[in-house]
């Protein structure tokens, strides 16, 4: 059975915004965030309000937690699984999965990654995780020292007394060449992946509109398209980059990634290790503009940058929610749950949870526990490539204030409209670069 677009869009996007709809016109606070600009530009007061001594509140249909314990316990336990077609009803989840179409056509359609539960999650993760291996990771550091330095003689060359735009320019071209570098792709196919990543993570936001999602599905099949080609060529002529290990690795079984679940692993990699990266860099930027005392903090002591990073990820995370559904009757924080009922982790409220972190609203590069953070998940779905960010954020970041240790943000920026995702479409400086010496 082939579901046509529109059909797909109504039994995901489309009912959630029927849901969202009815729910707001009750002045139910659980629609705020996804409803209210106001709110989707500043979260976290809403979050505060969420937060009480119980383990959850209400929901769209669904529970939702702000505590970090909880939160916790909800994304390690063996009972909460993915939340298969972004956590929808079991009779829609059956009707999607019949419908496929041969390749992953969303992240949170099987085989991605973060749709499926063991066995095959843990197979997928076996094989990707050789990939991404720390001696990787260190290797793509060089290479990504020497983009930053690239990218930070462009901006030099552009006249330093006009505004420059950091995200068009900076945030987002670093990690897009390092994901050309992961794909195997020629680093001129730059904006083409930029376009391709904002389609393949539209599907985190909840309630997308019918013409949003048609758009999205269009580059989405254009992104899978390329792909295939894509693989064919790594296959006669491997590489040395992570895609090709992929393509041609096997386990300890003979078995290799199938060409469907190459598809849904590549775009995951594109949608995740792109947009979010994206996001930490504008997000770090914005924070050492509100924080100019960090800042100075940083410059005098760079060995900080790391735990820079990870507070970075704590005070804006750059995904504020995911969701687990339950694989069977189970307690959590002692209080039972369904097979099937959804729970929705707010990351971005368990990242300031007070009885964890102290004034947790502030940002503190010096925060001992900053590393404790959800930003990325826990458990067996703790996200692959988040070395790989944090390593892109911390050297991207690190050199754009040694080169312009006097950078000024010439206003607030503008936020993404996302509901999921945080982080900037646009933040304009002023570059006055540093002394020759």
């Amino acid at each position: 059975m082939h579901l046509p677009d529109t059909a797909r869009w109504a039994l995901t996007h489309g009912l959630i915004r029927l849901v969202m709809r009815r729910e707001a016109a009750r002045d139910n606070p659980a629609t705020r965030r996804v409803t209210d600009p106001r709110v989707r530009a500043n979260p976290y007061p809403h979050y505060e309000t969420l937060r009480t001594d119980e383990p959850f509140v209400g929901g769209l249909a669904s529970k939702v937690t702000v505590r970090h314990d909880v939160a916790t316990e909800v994304l390690r336990v063996a009972t909460m699984g993915a939340a298969t077609f972004g956590g929808a009803p079991g009779l829609i989840r059956r009707i999607l999965a019949a419908s496929g179409t041969g390749a992953a056509r969303g992240v949170f359609e099987p085989p991605s990654m973060v749709a499926v539960d063991p066995p095959y999650h843990s197979r997928y993760r076996k094989l990707v995780t050789r990939a991404f291996t720390a001696k990787a990771v260190t290797a793509l550091r060089e290479r990504t020292e020497q983009v930053a330095v690239e990218l930070l003689d462009k901006l030099t060359e552009l006249d330093v007394q006009q505004p420059v735009d950091l995200v068009r320019h900076y945030a987002s071209q670093l990690p897009t060449v390092v994901i050309c570098e992961i794909l195997g792709a020629p680093t001129d196919m730059r904006d083409q992946f930029l376009i391709w990543s904002d389609a393949a993570a539209s599907h985190l936001d909840p309630g997308m509109s019918r013409q949003q999602f048609l758009a999205a599905q269009k580059d989405i099949d254009a992104l899978l398209d390329w792909l295939r080609g894509h693989f064919a060529e790594l296959r006669r002529n491997p590489g040395q980059d992570i895609l090709s290990d992929l393509v041609n690795s096997t386990d300890t079984d003979g078995q290799k990634l199938t060409e469907v679940e190459l598809l849904a692993t590549a775009m995951l990699v594109l949608a995740a290790g792109l947009e979010t990266t994206v996001n930490l860099i504008g997000n770090g930027i914005a924070l050492l503009e509100q924080y100019p005392d960090q800042r100075a903090l940083l410059a005098e002591r760079p060995e900080l940058w790391p735990n820079a990073v990870d507070e970075m990820l704590r005070v804006e995370s750059p995904v504020q929610r995911i969701s687990r559904r339950a694989l069977q009757d189970t307690e959590i924080a002692g209080v039972a749950l369904r097979e099937g009922e959804i729970v929705v982790v707010m990351l971005g409220a368990a990242n300031r949870d007070p009885l964890v972190f102290t004034e947790p609203a502030r940002f503190d590069v010096t925060r001992a526990n900053a590393g404790k953070h959800l930003a990325f998940s826990s458990g067996i779905h703790y996200c692959l490539g988040a070395a790989l960010a944090k390593m892109e954020g911390e050297v991207g970041l690190r050199a754009l204030y040694q080169r312009f240790p006097d950078l000024t943000l010439l206003d607030e920026g503008d936020r993404k409209p996302t509901r999921n995702l945080r982080g900037f479409d646009r933040l304009t400086a002023s570059l006055t670069p540093a002394p020759v010496r």
